[in-house]
């Protein structure tokens, strides 16, 4: 095989559409938030990573930085990394770079694109170390390909607080299937937003510069270029806001006014007033997620967090 390589398992337009329409067809309607992720939606989020009232990503990093040595001796040598989304080249430069001899680097991702730029810029970073990138949707179980399950050690990286999007249960069923895809021994390096004051966590959604805005509306506009829809932009605006009852941040595209619209032929109608619900962002407190996950197969082995405790980052292994 070659020392750089992209696998291409992504799932077809067909799939995507199939999954907007049932959400649509739910009351309150509903999308899965892995659909912000087109390759517009992932360049803006990371314009939003920068933005200075989204603090999770530079905290993360920070956290990353400060504890790299750490972190690097509980992965240990020859280990090969498989990363769920690879959207920003920062962490996992930094855990690389950190890391003794890595094996190998395995991105997984649902945008080709993303993950072909992301592959070629590591490759010319770490031009010794194997790459081999895997176009799938990572939230639904997917198979190694047999010449990547033979490495000594195998550490799941999933940083940047995605692991928040899920609901519990789908959350714990995710951390089950990650549990299974490694061996006994192998790791989870995971990054866990904490739960803190609302406006912090509102105000990180509802920046300043309505980038967030721009990343949320750029599901219409994806539906419309995909699939032959016909939504308005003007008639919808973004609103996030801190269910502080449930602990997490909801994202919605609220219609401003009573209207249809159409999707391939099929028609939904929108009250004024009506949202579709993009988002949620759940907040754990780091013995609140470690025992979540030990209940999935994993022990937890450390946990890092910065000194004002507004983002985690755990190391697990599998039991």
């Amino acid at each position: 095989m070659k020392n750089v390589e992209v696998l291409d398992f992504q799932p077809k337009l067909m799939d995507f559409k199939e999954e907007i329409v049932m959400g649509l067809r739910k009351f309150p309607k509903q999308t899965d938030p892995k659909l912000l992720y087109d390759e517009a939606g992932s360049r803006l989020f990371e314009q939003i990573t920068a933005l200075p009232e989204y603090y999770p990503t530079r905290t993360e990093l920070k956290i990353m930085s400060e504890f790299r040595h750490s972190i690097s001796d509980r992965i240990g040598k020859d280990a090969s990394i498989l990363e769920f989304g690879s959207g920003s080249h920062k962490k996992i430069s930094l855990l690389l770079e950190s890391l003794q001899e890595p094996a190998a680097y395995i991105p997984v991702d649902i945008s080709k694109s993303i993950l072909k730029e992301s592959v070629n810029h590591l490759s010319q970073r770490f031009p010794k170390l194997m790459i081999k990138g895997i176009c799938t949707d990572y939230t639904k179980p997917f198979q190694l390909p047999i010449e990547l399950r033979k490495a000594k050690k195998r550490v799941v990286f999933f940083p940047g607080s995605t692991y928040g999007n899920f609901e519990p249960l789908v959350g714990q069923n995710f951390l089950k299937r990650t549990a299974k895809l490694l061996q006994k021994g192998d790791g989870l390096l995971i990054g866990v937003d904490t739960k803190k004051e609302q406006r912090i966590l509102e105000d990180a959604y509802n920046d300043s510069q309505n980038i967030t805005a721009e990343f949320n509306l750029n599901l219409l506009k994806r539906i419309n270029r995909e699939h032959s829809a016909d939504f308005n932009l003007d008639t919808f605006r973004h609103h996030a806001l801190f269910n502080e009852e449930i602990g997490r941040i909801e994202m919605h595209l609220i219609s401003t006014i009573q209207q249809r619209v159409s999707i391939d032929r099929e028609i939904f109608h929108f009250k004024e007033g009506e949202s579709i619900h993009t988002e949620n962002s759940y907040k754990y407190e780091p013995g609140q997620f470690k025992k979540i996950t030990e209940q999935c197969g994993f022990k937890q082995e450390a946990v890092w967090l910065d000194h004002k405790k507004h983002f985690s980052i755990h190391y697990f292994t599998v039991q």
